[in-house]
């Protein structure tokens, strides 16, 4: 292959890329709210039709490991959501805790408590004690996060269309300095992406911080598994349901304390998303799930694995382009792309330089923040052939 041919040929790679780069941030968006838009002008959306009042019994389940600290806010907030307290199943899983969790839980009347002192990952507690409840629809929450006060009413509305399996909740976050307001930022896009993923057909994996399910539908997952609940959820939609979302029905937390604690979290995350593509890999096929295919692969598969790589990708064709192929022409848009990226890598750099000074300014936290992202994929993907990754995740440091 001559230098013309070769310089072609990268030049198509790097389009190819920054295609992809671009549609899995941004460009999925705006189809997604196309698409919505089109299938509303010809199908009204089916709103809640009223009639009776829709309160079957739920359990609140959470599976928790040494979080005494929490126990009573975590219980307080509980006992007061909106809705009828009798009809609300608090059930507790504890295993390995011993940091007295399990005996303070115990003080509280009407707290089902089940614990073993050996630990086995929140998985294991979780297939454990699901066989304790007995109600129709099973609510997850974590230990250290605080529900809205409408989130049963509002999960539970959802439910009351017989095609729905899961529901999704949002997850904020209490702080609003730089850091959380960077997470934030990235939050809310997410949501509005689960929107309009809702009101095209279905959300693509639920937030482990607030989902609810049809009991009847959980399967036992595996022990080793890193997702819980993007794989239990997806699994539901498998199956021909559909996972709603309400951001009305939330979850809040305290941010990471910094971004090198949200990179921990992430990695985790990218782990396991490479675990899930590989478990889940029937769902990359469109002829057999249609949309939700499609779903899954624009919003999910492609944050974890072309468009990551294709940040690495376009530099190198870009370098290769500018230096050999057109020897620093300035008027050539390869040029100003390559100094485009070396500007946003050297805004990344010095946010993540002035985030160690304690200074944060947004306008350079966001692409640092976006690298970490990225980053985050490739040391997950390299912990996932390692098998590094222990489903006992340690707890990343709060704001």
């Amino acid at each position: 292959m001559g230098k013309d041919e070769t310089m072609i040929t990268l030049k198509i790679i790097f389009w190819i890329f920054l295609f992809l780069i671009f549609y899995a941030y941004i460009g999925y968006g705006i189809l997604l709210f196309l698409l919505v838009r089109i299938k509303e002008m010809f199908a009204k959306r089916e709103g809640d039709k009223g009639g009776e009042v829709y309160e079957p019994e739920v359990t609140l389940f959470v599976a928790a490991f040494n979080e005494k600290d929490f126990i009573d806010m975590k219980l307080q907030n509980s006992f007061s959501l909106d809705y009828p307290r009798e009809k609300v199943r608090h059930v507790w899983v504890t295993d390995g805790s011993d940091d007295g969790t399990p005996e303070l839980l115990q003080k509280y009347e009407g707290v089902e408590v089940y614990h073993q002192p050996e630990r086995a990952g929140k998985i294991a507690a979780m297939n454990r004690g699901m066989q304790f409840v007995k109600t129709p629809i099973v609510i997850f929450s974590d230990g250290n996060t605080m529900l809205g006060k409408e989130s049963i009413r509002r999960i539970v509305n959802l439910f009351k269309n017989p095609n729905v399996g899961c529901v999704s909740g949002e997850k904020r976050l209490f702080s609003k300095d730089t850091a959380a307001a960077t997470e934030g930022i990235y939050w809310k896009y997410e949501s509005k992406l689960k929107q309009w993923d809702a009101r095209l057909h279905s959300v693509v994996g639920a937030a482990g911080e607030l989902f609810a399910l049809r009991t009847s539908l959980f399967r036992p997952i595996e022990k080793d598994t890193l997702l819980d609940d993007f794989i239990i959820s997806l699994r539901i939609a498998m199956q021909g349901y559909t996972i709603q979302y309400d951001p009305d029905a939330f979850a809040i937390e305290n941010p990471s304390a910094n971004v090198r604690e949200e990179l921990k979290r992430k990695i985790r995350i990218s782990a396991g998303g490479i675990q899930s593509i590989v478990r889940l890999k029937e769902l990359l096929n469109p002829f057999k799930y249609g949309i939700l295919s499609f779903q899954y692969i624009s919003h999910r598969v492609l944050r974890w694995t072309l468009a990551p790589l294709g940040l690495l990708i376009i530099m190198c064709c870009n370098l290769a382009i500018v230096f050999i192929g057109e020897r620093f022409d300035f008027s050539s848009i390869y040029m100003w792309l390559l100094a485009g990226q070396f500007i946003f890598y050297l805004m990344a750099l010095l946010g993540w330089y002035l985030e160690g000074q304690k200074i944060k300014i947004k306008i350079l936290f966001v692409p640092y923040y976006f690298f970490i992202m990225n980053l985050a994929v490739y040391l997950g993907f390299f912990r996932y052939l390692k098998k590094q990754q222990s489903v006992n995740w340690e707890r990343a440091k709060r704001g």
